[in-house]
């Protein structure tokens, strides 16, 4: 073998010997030494975080979506409620591994641990509302279009059946949390609900994961000013607020 040859051998495998156990930590994830599953693959962390998390603005004012949701309840929601998920979480990562993480991260890797508990209820809840305030926009009260309405009518059979499946999910849920729309790793849409502060990426704790396209704070503090305990009116009022267009948006990213 010639030198050149030889040297480039050689480095090519010492790369190779370095990098593979970094690959098959991420290959196999979730398995055991037999192969045969254990959990959850959780993706490699993203670039670390080097700020507090912070109270992301609405994109639009905070009586925008009256009369649906009213501008008292938009204010206490998102600048009381919002605001202290942030403050407590920013408290309850100090000194633990998840310090650095980015929010996603941290999604995907809480446990059920009572070590865990305050992170992981505080990490849903600015995940949570960050994601619904997006989801949400004046003046929408329409429906949904092009690659998102063909799977909502395939899955569901027509919007007016899934707006149905989707109400009674809400409806469902025990006391506080959420209900979502997801897309599942078999790109298939399905509906789901969480406790509290649970979301479907949490791949640890959640029953059933997947990506929300859309998601429902059905918790009181989100609709009891305007609509005292008629938790079917607030979701009712829901789908006129429903911005489709960033549905859309966040189905598309999540079929590729």
């Amino acid at each position: 073998m010639k030198k050149r040859t030889f040297l480039k051998t050689g480095l090519f495998l010492s790369v190779a010997a370095v990098a593979a156990p970094l690959i098959n930590a991420c290959k196999g994830a979730g398995k055991s030494a037999n192969g045969t599953a254990t959990g959850p693959v959780i993706p490699p962390p993203k670039l670390r975080r080097t700020t507090p998390f912070t109270l992301p603005a609405l994109p639009y004012p905070t009586g925008g979506l009256e009369p649906y949701i009213d501008k008292l309840t938009m204010e206490i929601h998102h600048g009381k409620h919002h605001q202290a998920y942030i403050n407590n979480l920013n408290d309850a990562v100090k000194d633990t591994v998840y310090n650095e993480y980015e929010l996603d991260d941290i999604i995907a890797r809480i446990t059920a641990s009572d070590a865990d508990k305050k992170i992981r209820n505080n990490a849903g809840g600015h995940w949570n509302h960050s994601f619904f305030w997006q989801i949400m926009a004046p003046g929408t009260n329409s429906a949904p279009e092009g690659q998102l309405a063909t799977a909502i009518n395939t899955t569901f059979g027509s919007y007016d059946k899934f707006k149905v499946a989707f109400s009674d999910a809400a409806k469902s849920v025990f006391g506080s949390g959420w209900a979502w729309l997801c897309v599942g790793k078999d790109k298939g849409l399905f509906i789901t609900t969480t406790p509290n502060q649970d979301n479907p990426l949490m791949l640890q704790i959640a029953a059933k994961t997947g990506t929300p396209v859309l998601g429902l704070d059905v918790w009181e503090h989100a609709y009891y000013l305007k609509h005292q305990n008629k938790r079917p009116d607030y979701i009712n009022a829901f789908f006129s607020v429903v911005n489709w267009k960033e549905v859309a948006l966040r189905f598309d990213k999540a079929m590729f």
